[in-house]
């Protein structure tokens, strides 16, 4: 009996012995685990593609483990995980739990199924994510179970890994820079370790998404798109530290690598290629900030047309396109070019965020390309409306308004209204990618401040400082010297 139960004790430590593995296209990792043979391919490709936010994928990576090993709890953890976007605000909280109840119907009948300790942990900390409670409430739970787990297993690099993402997802989107530095250190080590691991290299590159912390996360950057080829976000992702730098060419190249390996990933599914999605969005700004106007507008072309027909009914990416684009660009008649029967979304839920939606956005962009055309009835008519109390409606409205005053001559109000809009746009987050608001704050008060004949050179400067690399800012902040 005592030889038999020493076999049983060494077959499950010979299955939990793992080496690391490779995949090809999406990196390498160690993560030893007690499911079958056969289903270690798939699981290990699902952990890979969750590191690199292909949820989708990665689901059915995990679903295919299950299929191979059915009794094998790490696989149905695993698709629970990609049920929750933890930088994204949401997660599927209903399909997160079913899939959580396919492996046993009760949380205790589940952790029974993990036949060792350390597996025991990682499904106590994925049942925070679906427990009672606020997305909030969830989140912390989650860290703080990823927090004993990790001290637990120290040398567990998916533990540390997976760690350090709870630890960015536990400011519900927010940028807080002592939670994200805190995040950095803990997910350097396994970059250090294993330069090929898709998870360290991307949580080092949200970590240090701002222009301050930017140079920190470029190494993780350039290493990413090598890391995970075959992963779109992975090739996308790169650019939050590009264009914090202002490295415009390497911000369209590779959200075009990002593109065609999404458009070829949605070909094999019969669909047409995402036109108005977030990696256009970016490259089509990339394109804005050289200057490369043709492409820049066959790329808006493309989601304008799309969002026409009912092809994309991505309002978001749309609107802020356009905006960036007629602001940027400063031919005010584009805002005509790509009109479009906008629906009406309300006020935003993330009050911290200076977007004021798709409509608003829409709205607020031929008002201030009229205002800049010298046509007010647009202003006008938006100013008399009622747009609710999100902050980054009433900054926004702020800067219309006090551009407006300008227009009509009446300068000390107007430049005082710019200046108070570019304070209040201090006090919320700092927003990582292409500028949310229509027109960044500082550099309008800048702009506005030079064509009164008042001195610039602070504001300027204070604008390439949150914006770097922008071509506007730049090039006035130059002309001030």
């Amino acid at each position: 009996m005592k030889n038999l139960l020493l076999l049983a004790v060494l077959a499950v430590s010979v299955q939990v012995q793992a080496q690391p593995v490779t995949i090809d296209g999406l990196g390498t990792i160690d993560f030893p685990n007690s499911g079958a043979p056969e289903a270690q391919e798939a699981f290990h490709r699902g952990v890979l593609l969750l590191h690199s936010f292909e949820f989708g994928p990665a689901r059915q990576a995990f679903q295919a483990a299950q299929e191979a090993d059915p009794a094998f709890a790490l696989a149905y953890w695993g698709e629970a995980m990609a049920q929750n976007y933890p930088l994204w605000r949401n997660r599927d909280l209903e399909l997160g739990r079913e899939t959580l109840k396919r492996l046993a119907p009760t949380t205790a009948s589940r952790r029974n199924k993990a036949p060792t300790a350390r597996e025991k942990m990682y499904l106590d900390a994925v049942e925070m994510l679906y427990g009672e409670g606020s997305k909030e409430e969830q989140d912390l739970a989650y860290l703080d179970a990823m927090r004993r787990l990790h001290e637990a297993f120290p040398q567990d690099d998916e533990a540390r890994s997976f760690y350090a993402l709870a630890i960015l997802g536990s400011v519900n989107g927010e940028r807080d820079f002592a939670t994200y530095m805190r995040a950095a250190a803990v997910a350097y080590p396994v970059f250090l370790g294993n330069p090929n691991h898709p998870g360290a290299a991307h949580y080092l590159i949200h970590s240090f998404d701002d222009p301050v912390h930017a140079p920190l996360g470029l190494s993780a950057a350039e290493a990413y798109a090598a890391i995970a080829p075959d992963a779109a976000h992975a090739q996308h992702m790169t650019t939050h530290i590009f264009l914090e730098l202002g490295m415009w060419d390497q911000v369209v190249e590779a959200n075009i690598r990002a593109m065609n390996v999404q458009d070829a990933s949605r070909a094999a599914r019969g669909q047409g290629p995402n036109t108005c999605g977030h990696y256009s969005s970016w490259r089509h700004y990339g394109h804005l900030m050289l200057g490369e106007w043709s492409e820049a507008e066959t790329l808006m072309d493309a989601c304008h047309a799309d969002i026409q027909s009912g092809a994309s009914r991505s309002w978001f990416y749309f609107a802020g396109m356009r905006a960036r684009h007629v602001m940027d660009s400063q031919d005010w008649s584009l805002a005509e070019r790509w009109r479009v029967d906008v629906p009406v979304f309300g006020e935003p839920e993330n009050t911290a965020s200076i977007n004021g939606g798709p409509d608003f956005t829409y709205a607020l962009t031929n008002a201030m390309a009229g205002v800049m055309a010298n046509d007010f009835e647009a202003a006008e008519a938006m100013l008399a409306g009622d747009w609710g109390s999100h902050p980054g409606r009433l900054i926004q409205l702020d800067q219309l308004r006090g551009l407006l005053l300008v227009r009509r001559g009446q300068r000390d109000e107007g430049l005082r209204l710019l200046a108070d809009a570019a304070h209040a746009a201090d006090q919320l987050p700092f927003a990582f990618g292409p500028p949310e608001i229509v027109k960044p704050a500082h550099e309008l008060y800048a702009q506005v401040l030079a064509e009164t004949g008042d001195d610039a050179t602070e504001a300027y400067r204070e604008a390439v400082s949150r914006t770097p690399g922008r071509p506007l800012s730049q090039q006035s902040a130059a002309s001030q010297q």
